[in-house]
């Protein structure tokens, strides 16, 4: 096939211009992902007025630092904090060790009804969170669990389970089984197998599910507004709404708030982030 001169420049600058205006798009989706941020810092930093007279991204003329402070010693947002953080972590250990204990029984050991088992958990992704308000209210009512933080563990732990499992089902089916054969034949118990050899291996897309865990539950609503009535086991989510009036509400107290709570999850995903990226591309591949 004849080539004609100019070719490969011409190529390689439509290659070039192809890489800036992928680059140049994917600039502005990430500005677009920004601005949400920066109109939400600014707008914790004006008090009412400021908030309905002036522009949604005008600077304010003086920033009220003092609404952190406020929402901080006044607003109990300091106890609520600390709610969120334990109960997050507690039902995300519990979720991710649960769901990876499934995994490997389904994917490594073979017995009776796992394929029923899986489908099973795989069910649970169709249940609607909101069908299940009030059986769970009746149950937890019975059980003498409502008005306690551990109703909303348990309704955590069971409605992350079946998103969890089908993530680590593809890291799992990917794994080499030479390594745990190897480690039978040394005389290796199941129990050691899991602990020592399969959960460090899958380190990558343990972090990609406690990452989606950590977001589902720091930001759930529902659970907590319905089984929890007491200040001293609510959560961010609901404490909220204590600068919310019949007659008054202070949105700049609202935006602190709201800007103390998702710190941690921006944190915990910048942190995490390459792993993330591991364990879905590591979970995308079988074989």
């Amino acid at each position: 096939m004849p080539t004609y001169p100019g070719t490969s420049r011409g190529s390689a600058w439509l290659r070039r211009f192809g890489y800036i205006l992928l680059y140049f798009l994917l600039s502005l989706v990430a500005l677009l992902q920004i601005l949400p941020l920066v109109w939400l810092l600014l707008f914790s930093l004006k008090n009412n007025q400021e908030v309905f007279d002036m522009a949604p991204f005008s600077l304010p003329a003086t920033p009220r630092w003092e609404n952190y402070v406020k929402v901080w010693t006044e607003g109990n947002i300091s106890l609520y904090f600390f709610n969120s953080v334990w109960i997050t972590v507690v039902s995300v250990v519990i979720t991710v060790l649960f769901a990876s204990l499934v995994t490997f029984a389904i994917t490594r050991m073979r017995w009776k009804g796992r394929s029923l088992v899986l489908g099973l958990f795989m069910v649970g992704l169709m249940i609607p969170v909101h069908s299940t308000l009030i059986p769970l209210f009746s149950l937890f009512l019975k059980l003498h669990l409502t008005d306690h933080p551990l109703s909303v563990i348990l309704s955590y732990i069971a409605f992350n389970m079946p998103i969890t499992i089908m993530i680590l089902l593809g890291f799992y089916y990917a794994l080499p089984r030479e390594v745990e054969e190897a480690a039978v034949m040394d005389g290796c118990s199941v129990h050691r197998i899991f602990f020592r050899i399969v959960l460090p291996m899958t380190s990558s897309v343990i972090s990609t599910t406690a990452i989606i865990n950590m977001i589902y539950n720091w930001n759930e609503f529902i659970f907590v507004n319905t089984f929890i009535s007491t200040d001293s086991y609510k959560t961010l989510t609901v404490g909220v709404q204590n600068f919310i009036g019949q007659y008054t509400t202070d949105w700049g107290a609202i935006g602190a708030t709201l800007m103390i709570s998702i710190m941690p999850i921006l944190i915990a995903f910048l942190i995490l982030s390459n792993r993330i990226v591991e364990g879905i591309a590591a979970g995308s591949v079988k074989g």
